[in-house]
């Protein structure tokens, strides 16, 4: 292994020749006299520590030129380790020049294990700055290979064309977002496209879908746990908010929360720390909040359901996605999109859609918004062997669907039938992922499938 190398700056020629005798049976060693070469060794050298006197014959005593020196070394490498020589008169000068970036100060004249321990904790310092900043690296460009692209938005529809107007006015900040919408309208692609354009894009995106968790593991999966904290908590386990520290926490279907569970969240977002469980120990985090739901949280307030408090701290901007049967001129692009996706995706030429079949496809009211209109374009795609599709490839017409219902038919448990049963058929019974989809705890979907006789 190479030794560290050291730099030692000061116009004193004793200093220098008795710092290298010593040094240099330790580390490969530098000196230097003239304090007006120190940018270009710094910018070649890639020394491990640098020591620095803080007063040179220009100025002999206040210390303005150490300041102005460490403050250059900073500028050209912030990762450098600075350790400041001074005279036992200077301490609350070194002191205060830790403060503007110094790692440390040795008093002339030192005593030489005192100059060693220091030098050798300065550069533990630096290799553990090192390695994190090439950790960070690994996660940017790791972030870069896994993270899934953004879909294209796809929408020229004026209440389309506000919600990609406020994204951009919105993105470059840390304020927290709160996204409303029906399901399978895109909040995840709104949170993932805020996240995107931010400053914060070269860390995590993290997601949590909040009705998806047990009340009872809301606090190991949020804030963590440590070893031995329960009986099967064998090793310790680091919660969302840690893991998204420094970038995006993505918090879908808030409107899901206990208000107990409501309680445990607002206090971690107003600390900005948590507490793992069987911890005492606090742990502070950075994050931009993103939160999510489906449900009217205006209205939950008002009947006890939802904290006021914790709306005030999640909904700094609001963004609401229109259902797409309130923007059905976007249905041709988005049908046109899906077509191409779905076409590459299973290899198949490009089918098209007739102008006819479009109108009747705007008549159908996409109670799965975006979402089922891109499912029924790629069901479309592989089952139909026409070069024109119709309406019936789109698996629409079994059934008393939306569509086929008269104004006079039109009833709220006729509809919650046909949507429950559509999206039970397209999970293929999966209880779990249809909940999810449906905007329903398994529980309550359990209820409405008794109560149909699905």
């Amino acid at each position: 292994m190479p030794k560290a190398s050291i730099l030692i700056v000061d116009d004193d020629t004793d200093v220098l020749t008795a710092a290298q005798l010593y040094l240099k049976q330790f580390y490969a060693v530098q000196t230097e006299e003239n304090p007006r070469r120190i940018p270009e060794l710094v910018e070649t050298g890639g020394y491990d520590v640098i020591l620095l006197d803080m007063n040179f014959r220009r100025d002999v005593s206040s210390g303005r030129e150490g300041f102005e020196w460490l403050q250059r070394i900073l500028q050209i490498d912030p990762l450098a380790v600075v350790i400041l020589i001074t005279a036992y008169g200077d301490v609350d000068m070194a002191v205060q020049a830790i403060k503007a970036g110094a790692t440390d100060f040795v008093l002339k004249p030192w005593q030489n294990e005192k100059l060693h321990a220091t030098v050798s904790a300065a550069l533990q310092l630096r290799m553990s700055r090192r390695e994190t900043q090439s950790l960070k690296h690994r996660q940017q460009e790791l972030l870069k290979i896994i993270a899934p692209p953004i879909p294209d938005f796809i929408g020229t529809s004026s209440a389309m064309q506000k919600v990609f107007v406020t994204i951009e006015k919105v993105a470059e900040t840390d304020a927290s977002v709160l996204i409303t919408g029906e399901n399978g309208t895109g909040k995840e692609l709104v949170a993932r496209a805020l996240h995107q354009k931010s400053k914060r894009r070269g860390n995590p995106f993290i997601t949590v879908d909040l009705g998806a968790i047990p009340s009872t593991l809301f606090e190991d999966e949020l804030f963590g746990h440590v070893k031995g904290a329960f009986t099967d908590a064998r090793e310790d386990r680091t919660g969302r908010f840690e893991v998204a520290d420094g970038g995006t926490l993505f918090l879908d279907e808030i409107g899901n929360l206990s208000p107990a569970l409501q309680t445990k969240l607002l206090t971690a977002i107003q600390k900005r720390e948590v507490q793992r469980i069987g911890s005492n120990k606090s742990v502070s985090f950075d994050v931009r909040l993103i939160c999510a739901t489906n449900r009217p949280v205006h209205d939950l307030i008002d009947i006890g359901q939802f904290r006021q408090d914790l709306l005030y701290r999640i909904n700094t901007i609001e963004i609401h996605l229109p259902p797409l049967r309130d923007r059905k001129e976007d249905l041709g692009p988005l049908v046109t999109y899906f077509l191409k996706q779905s076409a590459a995706k299973h290899q198949k030429a490009i089918p098209q859609v007739s102008g006819e079949t479009l109108e009747a496809l705007g008549r159908h009211t996409w109670p799965g918004n975006v979402r089922e209109l891109q499912h029924a374009v790629e069901r479309a795609v592989i089952l139909s062997d026409h070069t024109d599709l119709q309406v019936g490839d789109f698996g629409l017409q079994g059934g008393r669907n939306a569509e086929s219902l008269s104004v006079e038919d039109y009833n709220l448990e006729e509809i919650e039938k046909i949507l429950v049963q559509k999206v039970l058929e397209k999970h293929q019974g999966n209880i779990s992922h249809a909940a999810k989809e449906l905007g329903l705890t398994r529980a309550s979907l359990y209820r409405r499938i008794e109560k149909y006789d699905l």
